[in-house]
């Protein structure tokens, strides 16, 4: 307000200036004289009306100009607000990595941008036994302590989801062969590792299974999935806590 008033003031003095400037100059070469009530006239006129007229101005200006920082805000809020929930529908709610269909999507980009990368899907051995026998409260924390290992054993950048009940998905952007094993066997280890000690239980043993093909520069998200699919299967049929890596896509096809 004070800044109002300052300002209308500043307007309304130059207006009297400008007035009695004006005043001097035309009021004489018109032959009158310039009386008392000339001067009040030419003072008191400009002083009213363009302080009256400047503060409403200022003020309108003002209004306008805090509405649109509100706005702004606002804004600002709503879309932060966007964002976090379009992360947390992207995110499982359980282990917060990517759920299926986001997971796929970023499979998807990830592959459009380069060709090369590996697929690992990763499935926890005898997961339904463990539910089974100690209820799924105890399969839940036995889930969390997977997902945590399977985070260590990847390398940054690397994209994972949780793609299944007890299947993950890991998407290894431009891992050659060996790095794609090195990975998958470091997954591996990081879960048989876990002692995972239920409350007045004996250490239940926590594996995984793991399958997975190098990405071959034409194929689909689809067949990359069936190709890791089918070393996944080879996995627990050979006996489980397995890595089995398919090197070549189009001889598995």
């Amino acid at each position: 307000m004070n800044s109002i008033i300052l300002r209308s003031a500043a307007v309304a003095f130059a207006s009297v200036a400008a007035s009695l400037l004006l005043t001097l100059i035309i009021v004489p070469a018109m032959g009158f004289p310039v009386n008392r009530t000339i001067w009040l006239t030419s003072t008191l006129c400009p002083l009213v009306l363009a302080w009256a007229a400047s503060a409403s101005t200022f003020w309108q200006s003002d209004r306008l100009k805090n509405a649109h920082r509100d706005l702004a805000r606002a804004h600002a809020q709503l879309a932060a607000a966007h964002r976090r929930l379009a992360e947390k529908a992207s995110r499982d709610d359980m282990t917060g990595m990517l759920n299926r269909e986001s997971f796929f999507a970023a499979l998807d980009g990830s592959r459009r941008k380069s060709d090369r990368g590996a697929l690992l899907i990763i499935d926890a051995d005898h997961f339904k036994k463990i539910n089974d026998n100690f209820g799924h409260p105890t399969g839940d924390d036995a889930l969390l302590l997977i997902a945590s290992a399977i985070q260590r054993g990847v390398r940054s950048g690397d994209v994972l989801g949780r793609i299944g009940g007890e299947e993950f998905g890991a998407f290894l952007i431009g891992a050659t062969e060996q790095e794609a094993k090195r990975v998958a066997e470091r997954i591996r280890r990081e879960v048989e590792l876990i002692r995972f000690r239920p409350v007045d239980e004996r250490t239940i043993p926590l594996t995984v299974s793991i399958g997975g093909t190098i990405c071959g520069e034409e194929a689909s998200v689809s067949e990359l999935m069936r190709a890791a699919d089918r070393r996944l299967y080879q996995a627990k049929h050979q006996g489980r806590n397995l890595t089995i890596l398919d090197t070549d896509i189009s001889a598995a096809a």
